[in-house]
């Protein structure tokens, strides 16, 4: 029989190993909280409102802290976006917290709607051709810093695109991410494309 002692030692030897590192991203408001726990089982996700997470715990608490803004989710890592008004000085250590609270609990086998794969069906045969390009070259990137970026239309050498999570309101977004694109584009696709942000 294991006594109440043990069990309680088991859980705090449980809550010790967890460890979290935090790493910067280009966005000065966002950061990447990298866990040595899975926080996510398979792909992606991205939420932006608490309403969006209603079965998951771990992240309707995060939504209940003053200034997050957005998350996402990739395998072990989070990525929390905060409102430019607060310091992470005053948010950080709050995020840290409560994800040293919320893992032991935390199942990692979130299912989500994908509507990206809804979205490439409708897509013409020329821009799923520039998502394949960027799936392999950019995409990654912008994934790991908790960002994303979607084709919204091609016409005349001219590409319209849209950032997602962290990328949208990150300053490297309009300058040197983009510049990053149009030259993998004019490299792989049409040396005379021209890229542009949609206004959001």
């Amino acid at each position: 029989m294991t006594s109440v002692n043990s069990v309680n030692d088991l859980q705090k030897q449980q809550d010790e190993e967890i460890e979290i590192f935090e790493s910067p991203t280009p966005n000065p408001n966002a950061i990447k909280y990298i866990c040595s726990r899975l926080l996510i089982a398979k792909g992606n996700a991205n939420f932006e409102e608490r309403s969006e997470c209603q079965n998951i715990p771990l992240l309707v608490n995060l939504f209940s802290l003053r200034g997050v803004d957005r998350v996402h989710l990739f395998e072990n890592t989070l990525t929390v976006t905060k409102f430019n008004y607060l310091p992470w000085e005053e948010l950080s250590p709050h995020v840290i917290d409560l994800l040293k609270n919320e893992l032991p609990q935390h199942s990692p086998e979130i299912t989500v709607e994908n509507p990206e794969e809804k979205r490439r069906e409708s897509l013409s045969p020329t821009l799923l051709a520039i998502e394949e390009i960027l799936d392999k070259t950019i995409r990654p990137g912008l994934q790991g810093d908790g960002g994303d970026l979607e084709c919204l239309e091609y016409r005349d050498n001219n590409l319209i695109i849209r950032y997602q999570g962290a990328c949208g309101t990150c300053p490297s977004s309009s300058s040197g991410t983009l510049e990053a694109i149009k030259s993998i584009l004019r490299e792989q696709f049409n040396p005379d494309i021209e890229v542009f942000i949609a206004p959001s």
